[in-house]
């Protein structure tokens, strides 16, 4: 059975395309999955008025993992009766975003939370839930499966609705036609389980990838080799300039050349790379990176 899928554009930081959210069409109404962050929340729900959806007419909220960018405006939606469905390890910090409001202060810093973020407040305990892996929610006549899917984060889920899934951040970001790439964010990127989650994901047999960064994408074409390659390659160059003795600033600069050069050979033009900026900046990655590096170290 065909299943009709909105991709609602939520212009973050005023990028197109840097940003998604899924609407998708059920006996009950409608289904979300991830509904970014507040400070987009204006633009998501006219993005769906733009479709002839109410708000009101969302019952579900499924979210790939409990990052800013991606569930940052749960506890609206759940306030508005949705119900939140999130990885396990997720839960508590969604019930009590303290800390992962502060998680996120100190990343971004105080001063940008505002901008980039806007407010998150907590969603009651009867409104949310954990799903397990592999667990099959059956939501207004669809199936969805949950499939934990770690690497960018411990608490990361793809769903899956027949031969389409719906991969959050580890089936990479991918605009308007670019090359897909690795967001690789503080605190908890691990590589080793990145490439287990990919192997995960082939095994799915999909036919559509529905990126959160952005849009769909054909998961039968080699999407997940250039996923490898590119993981490979930004890990390897952030442990060569490591072993230099670059600042991390000097590493951020030079990393943001090297990625921006390989867009650039792949036909990415300059206003397409300020949506790859905004939707995973270079200085996060080498952030990442070097926390994984001083974890294997340990």
């Amino acid at each position: 059975m065909s299943v009709i899928i909105h991709t609602i554009d939520l212009q973050f930081l005023n990028e197109p395309e840097a940003i998604a959210a899924f609407a998708i069409e059920d006996s009950g109404g409608y289904t979300l999955v991830e509904c970014g962050p507040f400070s987009t929340h204006d633009n998501l729900i006219a993005g769906l008025k733009a479709k002839g959806i109410s708000p009101g007419d969302v019952h579900t909220l499924l979210l790939t993992h409990i990052h800013f960018d991606h569930a940052g405006a749960a506890w609206w939606w759940a306030k508005r009766g949705a119900k939140v469905y999130v990885h396990p390890k997720g839960l508590k910090h969604m019930i009590n975003p303290g800390r992962l409001y502060g998680s996120a202060a100190r990343i971004y810093g105080e001063e940008n939370m505002e901008k980039l973020w806007g407010r998150m407040e907590e969603i009651n305990e009867y409104d949310i839930a954990a799903v397990t892996d592999r667990n099959r929610l059956t939501i207004g006549g669809n199936t969805w499966v949950a499939h934990h899917t770690p690497g960018h984060a411990s608490h990361h889920i793809a769903w899956q609705l027949g031969k389409n899934v719906f991969t959050g951040d580890v089936g990479g970001v991918k605009i308007k036609g670019g090359p897909v790439v690795p967001p690789l964010p503080p605190p908890d990127i691990n590589i080793s389980q990145w490439r287990e989650s990919i192997s995960r994901l082939r095994s799915l047999r999909a036919e559509k990838f529905y990126l959160t960064h952005y849009g769909p994408v054909d998961a039968q074409s080699n999407h997940l080799d250039q996923l490898s390659q590119r993981l490979d390659s930004y890990v390897a160059w952030v442990g060569e300039a490591r072993k230099t003795g670059q600042s991390e600033e000097e590493m951020t600069a030079g990393f943001t050349e090297f990625v921006e050069a390989d867009l650039r050979t792949n036909g990415v033009t300059d206003e397409v790379i300020g949506a790859y900026r905004a939707a995973n900046p270079p200085g996060m990655s080498v952030a990442g990176i070097l926390r994984w590096f001083t974890y294997l170290e340990a």
